[in-house]
C-alpha cells in the first residue's frame, strides 16, 4: 500500500508499524531513560523516593500486569491483590527458608508462584465471563486473605501476624538507601515493560485482543480459548506476583495480610481504567494518577493557607479524588493513554527530518 507521505510518515504501511518508527517516540524515550536513571537520583529528595517514586514504579508493574488480563485479553479480575499477596510471601518464605538463594531469584520465583496460583483461579475463565468471572476472581482475593491470616506457616508462625522481610542483599551489595532501592526496581520494571510490550505485539498478544473483542470469531479463526485466557492470567498473574514480592520487600519492609486486601485489588483496577486499557503507557499513567493525586489534594489546604483537621482532610479527599475519577471518565473514557496518543499524532505532522 503506498500513499503520499506527510510529515514523517512513511511511504508504506509497514514501515510505520515498526516498534518506534517515529522520531518524537525514539527521542520522548532516550530523554526519559537518561533523566530517571541520571538526573532522579540526585535531584529527588528521601520522601520523594519513599512516598511516591519507588510505590509508583511497583504499582506500575502491577497495573500492566492487571492490563495484560483486563485490558488486552478482557477478562475482569477483582482479585489482584491477592495475587501480590502470593508474590510477597512466597517470596518472604522462599528467603528466609532459602537464605543462600540469589534475592532476583527469589523475586522470580515468587512471580511463578503467583502465576500457579492465578491459573488455579483463573481455570473458571473458561466457562464463565463478565461479572461472573469478576465475581470468581474476589472470591479468590477473600480466600487468599483467610489463608495468609490463619495458616501460620505463611507468616512463620509470627504471634502477631505480620512479617519482616531480610534486608535486600543481591550479589553481596546490600540496596539499603531509598537511591539504591528506586534504581533496583527501575531496572526491574523497566525490563518487565519491555517484556510485556513485546508480548503484547506478538502473536501471543494478538490472540488476548482477538479473546477480548470477539471470543467467538477469534475460536471460529482457529485461536483456542483455553491457550490464550491461561496464557493471560499466567503472565498476568506472574507481574502482578513480582509486584508483590517487591512492594513488601522493597516499600514496606514489613507487613500483615491487609497491606493486600481487596482495596489494594480496586485501586490497581482503577489504574488501568483512568490510565488506558490495553495500554503499557496507560499503566503508568494511571499508577502516577493515583499515587500522585491522594498525596496532593492531601497538601493542598495546607498550601492554600487554611486549617482542617485531619479528619475532615481525609473525608475532602476521598470525596475529590472520588469526583475527580468520575469526572475524568466522563471527559476521556478512554483514559490517559488516549490524550496521550493524540498529542503524539499531532507530533507526527512536524515536519522533522526522518
Amino acid at each position: 500500500m503506498i500513499y503520499r507521505e506527510t510529515g514523517q510518515y512513511k511511504t508504506s504501511y509497514e514501515s510505520d508499524q515498526q516498534l518506534f518508527p517515529i522520531l518524537q517516540d525514539k527521542a520522548f524515550i532516550l530523554i526519559v531513560l537518561a533523566f530517571v536513571f541520571g538526573a532522579v537520583p540526585f535531584l529527588a529528595s528521601e520522601y520523594l523516593f519513599r512516598a511516591i517514586l519507588i510505590p509508583f514504579l511497583i504499582l506500575a508493574l502491577a497495573a500492566i500486569g492487571l492490563n495484560i488480563l483486563v485490558g488486552f485479553c478482557g477478562q475482569v479480575s477483582l482479585g489482584t491483590g491477592g495475587f501480590m499477596a502470593v508474590g510477597a510471601y512466597a517470596a518472604y518464605n522462599l528467603a528466609i527458608r532459602l537464605p543462600d538463594l540469589n534475592l532476583l531469584v527469589v523475586f522470580l520465583l515468587a512471580g511463578a508462584a503467583a502465576t500457579v496460583v492465578g491459573v488455579l483461579f483463573g481455570l473458571p475463565s473458561l466457562r464463565i465471563k463478565g461479572f461472573y468471572l469478576a465475581v470468581a476472581t474476589l472470591a479468590a482475593q477473600f480466600f487468599l486473605d483467610w489463608a495468609f491470616a490463619r495458616i501460620g506457616w505463611f507468616t512463620n508462625y509470627a504471634p502477631s501476624g505480620s512479617v519482616t522481610a531480610p534486608a535486600i542483599r543481591i550479589f553481596g551489595y546490600t540496596f539499603a538507601s531509598p537511591v539504591e532501592k528506586y534504581l533496583l526496581v527501575l531496572a526491574i520494571v523497566c525490563i518487565f515493560a519491555l517484556v510485556a510490550r513485546n508480548l503484547t505485539r506478538g502473536a501471543i498478544g494478538r490472540s488476548w485482543m482477538a479473546m477480548r473483542d470477539m471470543d467467538v470469531a477469534a475460536e471460529v479463526i482457529g485461536i483456542r480459548p483455553l491457550y490464550a485466557k491461561v496464557t493471560a492470567f499466567a503472565v498476568s498473574s506472574f507481574f502482578v506476583g513480582l509486584a508483590g514480592a517487591l512492594w513488601a520487600f522493597v516499600y514496606l519492609g514489613a507487613w500483615e495480610p491487609l497491606a493486600f486486601d481487596v482495596n489494594r485489588s480496586f485501586q490497581l483496577l482503577f489504574m488501568v481504567i483512568i490510565g488506558g486499557l490495553g495500554s503499557i503507557l496507560g499503566s503508568f499513567l494511571g499508577a502516577a494518577f493515583i499515587v500522585i493525586l491522594p498525596l496532593m489534594l492531601n497538601q493542598m489546604p495546607g498550601w492554600l493557607g487554611m486549617e482542617l483537621s485531619t479528619a475532615l482532610i481525609s473525608h475532602i479527599e476521598v470525596m475529590v479524588f472520588g469526583t475527580l475519577i468520575i469526572f475524568f471518565l466522563i471527559v476521556e473514557p478512554h483514559g490517559l493513554a488516549r490524550l496521550w496518543a493524540i498529542g503524539k499524532e499531532k507530533l507526527r505532522l512536524w515536519p522533522f527530518p526522518h
